[in-house]
């Protein structure tokens, strides 16, 4: 198994590129050797919904993807992350199933969140239910009858194929030991999906309570510790909960990055990018795209409301024809009694750069000069437009960004010109020994410019960059002590 090494990770399904991981493993041999350090293979285990995180069992790997051997052939070339999820359970598992079927006397009763002992007056007061940070506009549970014939009501922060569960139960204690103990098998790095809406707490918003959450991480962190496994909590919210998770030194996601990388090449301006850039955390994988949306809250305060709302509008007038296709809400949270508000943008990068080839070359090169590790999702590696006939077809907001490639797709798609130059420096990204040293951002580049430079003993590498025109050059120390721009 390879450990984490600061190389770009690559964000993917196991169907996503090709059928499954066998066809995924030699697409990436083929046409990304070098390009590619990591993987992220995205929920490849037997599940009932949500795209493979409503998991049933992480017994095994969905028979339609391919087997444990296939993930280990995985883990001796890229070192690989994989998902827990550490808030809800499929309504296909067998504790489920068990609890459904001997109700009480279930030895898995105690995982699941029962409503109205979740209370302490049976029922949430109004004011308690304004309170909670909400995914969806009704209340966060479902009913469902036992074969005893009693209705139970269920925390249900998500989706219908999934229940949350109760971290502090010692049956759901064991559930996470026994599981995370068969993945790290594979990996040396797990995430921990949907991390903070496990700190729930009666008259609270049940999203990241302090302290109870750094229980409920010390809880999942148990077994990873003893097998010295890392963690990377997954939490879309605002920048500072990445701040806090990474004054403990835990891994974080860079979310803010996405929104303020389009306002800059929006606006011409980098003085919002170059603040996050100089204050953000060291240890952190960076993003500008992911199977979800663009995140929108995780940048409040970086951005003001007319800043985020310049580029959501800019982002959503060109989806704005999908809109009538969709099925459900795009990316909505409800949170302490305020209106329901747009969490997340539903478009690829490419498509938000509104598939400007000098705007999204510039953002990735930015990226890979970021502070952090890259991480790239599969679509925005091949450039991908917004995928309309999949949302006509399906009526999700998402399937606009989760387009399945064919093999002769990526075989066009890599042959565009902006794409192999992208490439190209990806693979000197992951081989450049100054990546693995300091970061100087320049304060003092000019309106609309910015300037990085990574130190590493005698070898540096600078990339100045302007926001308005999007040109850009990259020099760094060639091995004859010479000068060399890439």
């Amino acid at each position: 198994m390879k450990n984490i090494t600061n190389q770009v990770m690559l964000i993917t399904y196991a169907d996503s590129m090709g059928n499954d991981l066998k066809e995924l493993y030699g697409i990436l041999d083929k046409h990304f050797e070098g390009v590619i350090g990591g993987v992220h293979i995205l929920p490849f285990y037997p599940s009932s919904g949500d795209r493979g995180f409503a998991v049933i069992n992480y017994d095994s790997v969905d028979p339609n993807f391919g087997d444990w051997e296939d993930i280990r052939k995985f883990s001796e070339k890229y070192y690989l992350m994989a998902d827990f999820m550490i808030n809800h359970v499929s309504i296909r598992s067998e504790e489920f199933k068990d609890y459904m079927k001997n109700g009480d006397a279930s030895p898995y009763r105690d995982i699941f969140i029962h409503w109205e002992e979740f209370w302490p007056n049976g029922e949430p007061t109004e004011e308690e239910l304004e309170t909670l940070y909400r995914r969806k506009l009704q209340g966060p549970y479902l009913s469902f009858t036992r074969e005893d014939g009693k209705t139970v009501k269920l925390w249900n922060t998500f989706f219908e194929e999934q229940v949350d569960i109760d971290p502090w139960a010692p049956a759901t204690q064991q559930y996470y030991e026994r599981n995370l103990t068969r993945i790290a098998e594979y990996v040396p790095l797990i995430r921990f999906d949907a991390f903070a809406y496990a700190s729930k707490k009666p008259g609270t918003s049940c999203f990241f309570v302090e302290p109870e959450v750094w229980d409920v991480l010390d809880i999942g962190m148990k077994p990873l510790r003893a097998l010295g496994t890392e963690m990377l909590p997954e939490i879309h919210e605002n920048y500072k909960i990445q701040l806090k998770m990474a004054e403990r030194g835990h891994w974080v996601y860079d979310f803010a990055l996405p929104m303020l990388m389009l306002h800059g090449l929006m606006t011409g301006r980098t003085d919002r990018l170059i603040h996050w850039l100089k204050i953000c955390p060291r240890k952190q994988f960076t993003t500008l795209d992911t199977h979800d949306g663009i995140g929108v809250v995780d940048v409040a305060g970086l951005l003001d409301e007319d800043e985020i709302d310049l580029v959501r509008d800019k982002v959503n007038e060109k989806t704005a024809e999908a809109q009538k296709f969709i099925k459900a809400p795009p990316g909505i949270v409800k949170m302490s009694g305020a209106k329901a508000k747009q969490y997340q943008l539903m478009s690829t990068y490419y498509s938000a750069l509104d598939e400007d080839d000098a705007s999204y070359l510039l953002a990735r090169i930015v990226q890979l000069y970021a502070p952090g590790i890259p991480q790239v999702y599969y679509v925005g590696l091949l450039a991908g437009e917004n995928d309309m006939e999949t949302l006509k077809r399906l009526g999700e907001p998402r399937s606009l960004n989760r387009h399945n490639y064919s093999h002769e797709e990526i075989e066009a798609q890599v042959q565009i010109p902006m794409l192999r130059r992208l490439y190209e420096i990806m693979r000197f990204r992951n081989t450049y020994p100054a990546f693995d040293g300091e970061i100087e951002i320049d304060e003092f580049a000019g309106d609309g410019k910015l300037g990085i430079t990574w130190r590493n003993q005698e070898n540096w590498t600078t990339l100045r960059a302007d926001f308005r025109t999007k040109e850009f050059e990259i020099s760094y120390l060639g091995e004859k002590e010479s000068i060399e721009v890439l």
